[in-house]
């Protein structure tokens, strides 16, 4: 999404959503959910190869049909430690920026769980404190029976500077 969709959502739908379909997953107990449109596959998690001097949150690369894919711990991103590997643990492949010149990356979660669809009525914008993660990560919360799930922007988790680190392992990431 452009920064000139991104203002037009952000004018349409309290706290910058538009309706549609998220996946969303669990990490340390805790719901999320991403845009679908970000999401390319799902995959079991596998044998990570450590990258030297990658930032922290890269546990490593997967090796995905001949291409390296770096893949990030949101647990350690969040600032919630490493997300411990179990049997249900999933890697998320997005595709993070531009279309034509932006990175496949893989999101490490405890366990994928469905596609839900969001109406501008069930999200709500994101709250100043208390989600345990930093709120420029929020794009909203989205109502779902009795709970909230948090809805990530990927674009800021994996921001563009990040991008650039993970192409360039030697690079300092914010």
């Amino acid at each position: 999404m452009s920064i000139t969709q991104s203002a037009a959502a952000d004018a349409h739908h309290p706290g910058g959503l538009e309706a549609g379909r998220y996946l969303t997953f669990t990490l340390h107990g805790e719901a999320y959910a991403l845009d679908i449109f970000h999401v390319i596959e799902i995959i079991e998690y596998r044998a990570l190869t450590a990258v030297p001097m990658a930032p922290e949150f890269v546990r490593g690369v997967i090796n995905l049909r001949g291409r390296a894919v770096p893949v990030v711990d949101l647990g350690i991103r969040f600032g919630q430690g490493a997300t411990p590997v179990a049997r249900r643990t999933s890697v998320i492949i997005v595709h993070s920026g531009a279309a034509e010149d932006g990175q496949h990356v893989g999101i490490l979660v405890d366990m994928v769980n469905k596609v839900v669809s969001f109406g501008p009525g069930d999200v709500e914008p994101p709250p100043t404190f208390g989600t345990g993660i930093q709120p420029e990560y929020i794009s909203g919360m989205a109502r779902r029976e009795a709970d909230f799930i948090i809805v990530l922007d990927l674009e800021r988790i994996v921001s563009p500077a990040d991008v650039a680190a993970l192409q360039d392992p030697g690079a300092e990431a914010p």
